[in-house]
């Protein structure tokens, strides 16, 4: 989910849809929107010679996509053992509960509520289907509900909305919040640093090959969005609204409700650590 179009300097990716990885094929939904970018990314993850595959991000409720993720998963040799999702937004997991009559898979999430099955997930939780490891790492932020998923054996994440392909990601105030956001960015780096991550595989757009400058790109633009809230505040531009008429004033109409949800969170950020 999105608040804005491809910016400058950010950095490019790959194809969409495809073998991204050694262990990573993507299958995208047919839900293309100015938030959704070219659609959803849904995610078969599976060790190469393993007959297992994991599923996150299933996407919306489209018949049609979900039995094209069946049988893609059945075309690459694997049967779905597992669905994981990354937040509980509609785009990702609408379709999940029918994915698993589908596949008869139960569905891992944070949010109780979204779980078909008995397990849930949390921070430190390590996912083993057929040899797989990956690794779950918090992220909210984006919502409160996002995890990220840490590949390794690929030296890739899979980062739900929380890093996007093409342009920036809403903070979905209230539910998200700046703060958090911030310290998900900061962990994600981490794994760049400390973990050998060079690859973002995310929940729209293309695959991002520079882990490091993605996030460090995201880090810049949310600094300077920050600094342009608190300025537009300084100088008269009181409500969300306004705020988001004079500091987003080149990003597409369409977008401001996204950009408005994004604008509240960082009011309340600076609200909180008293710059306003």
């Amino acid at each position: 989910m999105t608040d804005a179009a491809a910016l400058p300097g950010q950095p490019r990716g790959g194809a969409i849809g495809g073998r991204a990885t050694p262990r990573a094929h993507c299958v995208l939904a047919p839900n293309p929107s100015p938030m959704t970018l070219d659609g959803t990314n849904t995610w078969i993850v599976a060790e190469p010679d393993a007959e297992a595959a994991v599923v996150i991000d299933p996407g919306p409720l489209d018949e049609a996509h979900l039995r094209n993720v069946t049988a893609t998963a059945e075309r690459l040799g694997k049967r779905v053992a597992l669905t994981l999702l990354t937040h509980g937004h509609p785009d990702h997991a609408e379709g999940a509960a029918r994915f698993a009559e589908l596949t008869g898979s139960p569905v891992r999430a944070l949010d109780p509520a979204l779980r078909l099955g008995e397990e849930g997930l949390g921070a430190g939780d390590v996912v083993t289907t057929g040899g797989l490891e990956l690794r779950v790492v918090p992220t909210p932020g984006h919502t409160a509900d996002s995890l990220s998923f840490h590949l390794p054996a690929d030296a890739a994440v899979l980062t739900g909305d929380t890093v996007l392909g093409r342009g920036t990601t809403v903070v979905a105030h209230p539910d998200g919040r700046l703060g958090d956001y911030l310290d998900s960015l900061r962990a994600l780096r981490s794994l760049t640093v400390d973990d050998g991550v060079t690859s973002v595989l995310p929940g729209h757009g293309p695959v991002l090959s520079d882990a490091q400058g993605a996030i460090d790109y995201y880090l810049a633009h949310r600094a300077k969005r920050l600094a342009q809230v608190e300025t537009a505040v300084e100088e008269g531009h009181r409500t969300a609204s306004e705020v988001v008429a004079h500091v987003y004033a080149d990003v597409d109409r369409s977008l401001w409700p996204a950009a408005e949800l994004s604008v509240r969170a960082q009011l309340e950020y600076l609200d909180e650590h008293g710059l306003l």
